[in-house]
């Protein structure tokens, strides 16, 4: 931890020698161009030497200046009050920076003649840098609280997109805690329904919802599943319905293999079906069938869960109960506008609910709930 710390404070102040020296060379450029155009010609390492100089000691004022804007920062509630530190504080670094700076210069004359008295050398360079030095503190200050101020923007962005992603999560598991009872409180009903018909059926229905519940505590916590592990969910549901219709109830699979292990939310196909034994296969005296398909093109999974009962009634207007409010609210929460959930009657009569959204594939490790299917 302290050495990735270490590292990052290391590239940050190379960064901030790097953005000096940049600007040392302009000067260099600038002043070696001025002065030919002037007559007075110099050379390329005098220019380069005299300009760094100048910056490199900006450069080393820019570390408690940077310490300063950061500890009394100007957009502060006592703002008046650390405006006055940073005014006392320019002043400071422009009369600070013309004694490191003549001292710089003095280093580099010794031996040599003639010299020059630090005192007189002082005056004339504070007179014609004192008020570009306070122009350099204020533009230190300026971009240190910039990068603060974006920073900042940036750490709020971060917080608002995770609680963006808490506050989905738990609409999520909302709808999955509300989706829950409701299948329970329906497989309960048909099991009472059954009671009085067929004991030993009845008894039969009870052993199956003991593992159907399993698995739905088993992944409570979880949004999507793998489609072979939410088919096997489905299957065991089916198990319960057709021991209570017999006969009346056929189910068709036409699941691509290649869709096994695509991502779907968690329980989403038991309500459809559900709604579809209960409005398309219940009310009707003959056999009824139900057919799921499953299918993978350019990117997207389609998902079809289709009755041979009456499908809607065009002179009414749709009512939606619990599972399938439910379930577009989930996909909504899931997949936003990349969703697709729609209702039709089929061509050959019944219902229609077609679901499509983007694939996304389960990790390897996770093709374990293959078996549950065999």
């Amino acid at each position: 931890m302290w050495r990735g710390l270490a590292n990052k404070a290391l590239v940050r102040w190379a960064l901030i020698l790097a953005a000096w020296t940049l600007i040392g060379l302009a000067f260099a450029s600038q002043f070696n161009f001025a002065q030919s155009r002037r007559g007075y010609p110099v050379t390329w390492k005098f220019a380069l030497i005299t300009s760094l100089a100048d910056w490199y000691v900006f450069a080393l004022l820019s570390i408690p200046a940077l310490w300063l804007s950061k500890r009394f920062g100007l957009e502060a509630v006592r703002w008046r009050r650390n405006l006055m530190v940073h005014l006392a504080a320019s002043l400071v670094f422009a009369v600070l920076w013309v004694v490191l700076r003549v001292g710089v210069e003095k280093l580099r004359v010794i031996g040599r003649t003639p010299t020059f008295y630090f005192h007189e050398m002082f005056h004339w360079t504070l007179v014609r840098s004192f008020y570009f030095n306070l122009l350099v503190y204020w533009i230190t200050i300026g971009v240190s609280h910039a990068f603060e101020f974006y920073r900042r923007y940036r750490e709020r962005e971060r917080h608002a997109l995770e609680l963006q992603k808490l506050l989905a999560q738990a609409r999520l598991e909302a709808l999955q805690a509300q989706l829950n009872p409701h299948f329970l409180f329906n497989t309960l009903h048909a099991i009472s329904a059954l009671m009085h018909q067929n004991v030993e059926s009845a008894d039969r229905m009870i052993a199956r919802l003991s593992d159907l519940l399993r698995l739905v505590l088993e992944s409570t916590d979880t949004q999507e599943v793998p489609l072979r592990q939410e088919v096997a969910f489905l299957q065991r549901y089916l198990e319960i319905e057709q021991t209570r219709f017999r006969d009346r109830l056929q189910v068709r699979l036409e699941i691509e293999p290649d869709t096994w292990d695509v991502l779907v939310p968690n329980l989403i196909l038991q309500p459809l079906v559900e709604n579809a034994i209960r409005h398309g296969i219940e009310p009707k005296a003959k056999a009824g069938e139900i057919g799921i398909s499953a299918r993978c093109a350019q990117g997207r999974l389609h998902l079809q869960v289709r009755d041979n009962g009456a499908g809607l009634d065009a002179h009414q207007p749709l009512t939606e109960g619990v599972g399938l409010s439910n379930t577009r609210a989930r996909l909504q929460h899931l997949y936003g506008a990349e969703h697709v959930f729609d209702l039709r009657n089929g061509e050959e009569g019944g219902l229609v609910v077609s679901l499509s959204f983007p694939c996304h594939r389960e990790m390897p490790d996770r093709g374990s709930a293959r078996n549950a299917l065999k």
